[in-house]
């Protein structure tokens, strides 16, 4: 890493409630003092109260992972699906229609802040409302391409993340020989999933489309956080929802897809891409903590991670999943 990346990590590490109120009121909106975290790890997100008005939501982007570009363009996503009168949580614009701004070394957006609870899982009525929901996004984001984000692959998702691992010694060294031969035969796994799903469609998602990232109100659900929005197929923003044993997640399948094929369609062939999705982001999840341990927000909050325990269940969940990428694919009737 160079000096200045050094210089904007060291920033972003202690970025303090004074920064934060200082960067907001540059904007030109007054604060009253008040002040919550809000549940973020990537990024430093906070609830604002605001002088005469109703709190907002303030995001502190973390360095490196996205060029502004490419956060300019998740921005302009969500404003296009609030244009469309889809219920996203789209960034406040200032008068000259910005939404990413820049105080000393960080980048933040501000949102207007709204609650809400998790959808109900069990309830096929949540689900039908929650496709028909889903599928609009799609039928939007397959509309044209995005430019500056990335793409949902085998090796930024697996093959990298599980090198940054055993490059770095995380792993306990009896676990070694394990870890490696699961990941090795768990891509292998993967890669062939994704040559029998054929030539899918590749449109722009939400990307870690998972329930509470759903916020459900009386009025339906509307969906938060499009950082991890890329390009990708449409499976992705759906398999988070399926969990079980199979008659449990055909069920829920089903559900699904009455609402979501109102609005976008589906194709059958990306069901044998449900079980590789959710092991790559069983491999990259286990990275991602280990990318991000020198920032100290995360040993406090993941203070497990080092624990031979930890990985032991890791390795467990990876063999359960090559097991999983056996069994036949889910079926949509």
């Amino acid at each position: 890493m160079n000096k200045n990346n050094d210089i904007l990590s060291q920033a972003f590490a202690e970025l303090t409630p004074d920064h934060i109120l200082d960067a907001i009121e540059a904007t030109g909106i007054d604060c009253d003092g008040r002040f919550l975290a809000l549940n973020s790890y990537e990024n430093r997100v906070y609830q604002i109260g605001v002088e005469d008005d109703k709190p907002i939501v303030a995001k502190f982007y973390r360095p490196h992972r996205w060029s502004d570009q490419a956060i300019i363009e998740e921005h302009q996503f969500t404003l296009d699906l609030a244009e469309q009168e889809i219920p996203v949580i789209a960034p406040i614009k200032n008068e000259h229609g910005e939404t990413l701004f820049k105080h000393g070394l960080y980048r933040f957006a501000l949102y207007p802040c709204r609650g809400g609870r998790a959808p109900e899982l069990d309830n096929p009525e949540h689900l039908e409302q929650l496709g028909r929901f889903i599928g609009r996004i799609h039928a939007l984001g397959a509309t044209r391409p995005f430019e500056h984000r990335t793409t949902l692959n085998i090796d930024t998702m697996a093959v990298k993340p599980r090198a940054f691992l055993l490059e770095n010694n995380f792993i306990p060294e009896y676990l070694l020989e394990a870890y490696t031969s699961v990941t090795r035969g768990l891509i292998e796994q993967i890669e062939y999933r994704f040559k029998q799903a054929g030539n899918v469609s590749y449109i722009r998602l939400h990307g870690d489309c998972h329930p509470s990232n759903i916020l459900w109100t009386d009025n339906g659900p509307h969906i938060v956080d499009f950082d991890d929005a890329r390009t990708g197929p449409a499976i992705q923003d759906l398999w988070m929802f399926l969990s079980g044993d199979r008659f449990y997640m055909t069920e829920r399948l089903a559900d699904l897809l009455e609402g979501y094929t109102q609005f976008y369609d589906f194709n059958p062939a990306e069901l044998h891409l449900v079980e590789a999705l959710r092991t790559l982001r069983i491999i990259h999840y286990s990275s991602w903590i280990a990318s991000r341990w020198d920032d100290p927000a995360f040993p406090l909050a993941f203070p497990w991670f080092n624990e031979t325990r930890y990985w032991e269940d890791h390795v467990l969940s990876l063999r359960e999943q090559a097991a999983l990428l056996n069994e036949a694919p889910l079926v949509w009737d």
